[in-house]
């Protein structure tokens, strides 16, 4: 039976052992190490690899996401005003049918004109178009009006004193600001 080696070196004989013996056991224990790098090694390739794969599985992912929001986007565009359209196509017929009757009287086309405008703002407020009419005396708001002139009037500076034209939102963003006149400083 042999003594243990040196575990500091390996190739060191230990007294009972002879220095053939001695190569041996460094040669098996270098061995034994190289046996076990080579595992490490193999593992490590293993895993890279199996990384690598994740990443171009992740990076293939994310571009298919980006297509399809691209896609997607651009199809809420398209239909959106297709939408718009749809909602405006009723008003349409009924203005090409007011101008198809030859001999109406001024009444009719008075109430078919009010009803063609009531059909044209449901469509409007289908599609969150807004009006902003501000009465009489309202806070100017440079946001949603534009001051057309400074005109005398009774009522406290900065304040709406008509409006010229009406302005509209649509989804909360001005889309034309409301043409007023302001109350001047006094």
């Amino acid at each position: 039976m042999s003594q243990p080696q040196n575990p500091a070196d390996p190739a060191t004989p230990l007294p009972n052992q002879s220095p053939e013996e001695a190569l041996a056991a460094a040669a098996v224990a270098e061995a034994d190490a190289l046996a076990t790098l080579t595992n490490e090694v193999a593992d490590l390739k293993a895993k890279n690899a199996d990384l690598a794969d994740q990443f171009l599985r992740a990076k293939a992912e994310a571009e298919n996401a980006r297509r399809r929001a691209d896609e997607e986007i651009s199809k809420a565009r398209k239909f959106a005003v297709e939408s718009f359209a749809e909602s405006l196509l009723p008003v349409l017929d009924s203005l090409e049918a007011g101008l198809a009757v030859q001999e109406a009287t001024v009444q009719q086309i008075r109430e078919g004109a009010d009803a063609t405008l009531k059909q044209l703002r449901s469509a409007l407020e289908r599609n969150k178009v807004i009006a902003i009419a501000p009465e009489a005396g309202a806070k100017f708001d440079p946001a949603q009006h534009q001051a057309i002139s400074l005109v005398p009037a009774d009522q406290p500076t900065n304040t709406v004193v008509t409006v010229l034209q009406k302005g509209y939102l649509i989804a909360e963003r001005v889309l034309r600001p409301a043409l007023v006149t302001v109350a001047a400083p006094k």
